[in-house]
């Protein structure tokens, strides 16, 4: 993928994907198999387009690909299933079951690398800090204490050593963005992927293999979440 591009300046690369895309579709083929050939064609990192902010590559290695799916998708309304593309989009549902292997040709197999850094980086990382605050309030209730309160931080601190905000103001002052009070949806993901990062360096090989199970876990019971359960490696 190239570096920044705001939507005046789409390389041929992405009009190629956008129209291969509509092409596709209304030639017949499924719309879900013309969208990951799209998405195989796609080079932008991120842009704007119709005043939004899109970054498909976070910390130039993990591919969001369900956000260039609903990017892509706006290119052709009307044209597909209401009903599947929500299901997509918004569950992680496709509309077409598809072998890891067969996925993996149809986005290119840079992009399924940069994939799984997404689902493990990002997708996974989140899972784990659910299963652990689910931990902390199942302790909680059995000594008693019935509050919600300090869950997600006493999470933070198991699986990082320290709070959430203390994490955050590192990552932000790692990456020198500024002390907000507020964090976009595109910082949180970034965050998550700086976190897992952080925590290969921070634990020893056994806790990470250990923390990462138990995330699988809570994926495997919770339903696939957008772009992982059906694609697994």
């Amino acid at each position: 993928m190239d570096n920044q591009l705001t939507s005046t300046e789409l390389t041929t690369a992405d009009n190629a994907a956008i129209s291969h895309l509509k092409q596709a579709i209304a030639g017949g083929k499924h719309w879900y198999i013309a969208l990951l050939e799209a998405i195989a064609l796609w080079s932008s990192a991120e842009e704007s387009y119709q005043g939004r902010r899109y970054r498909y590559l976070i910390d130039g290695e993990a591919f969001d690909w369900l956000l260039l799916a609903e990017r892509l998708c706006r290119e052709v309304e009307g044209m597909l299933p209401e009903e599947e593309r929500i299901a997509l989009l918004f569950h992680g549902r496709p509309p077409v079951k598809l072998t890891a292997q067969e996925f993996k040709k149809l986005i290119g197999g840079g992009k399924y690398h940069q994939y799984l850094n997404y689902f493990y980086g990002v997708t996974v990382e989140e899972a784990l800090l659910q299963a652990v605050q689910e931990e902390v309030r199942k302790e909680k209730r059995l000594s008693g204490y019935a509050g919600e309160q300090n869950l997600a931080n006493e999470a933070y601190r198991r699986i990082y050593g320290a709070t959430r905000a203390i994490l955050l103001k590192r990552f932000r002052r790692e990456k020198r963005y500024p002390q907000l009070k507020s964090a976009s949806l595109a910082e949180l993901k970034e965050f998550s992927y700086w976190l897992f990062k952080y925590r290969l360096k921070q634990c020893d090989k056994a806790r990470v293999a250990s923390d990462t199970k138990k995330a699988l876990e809570r994926l495997g019971a919770n339903g696939s979440p957008p772009g992982a359960g059906n694609y697994r490696a």
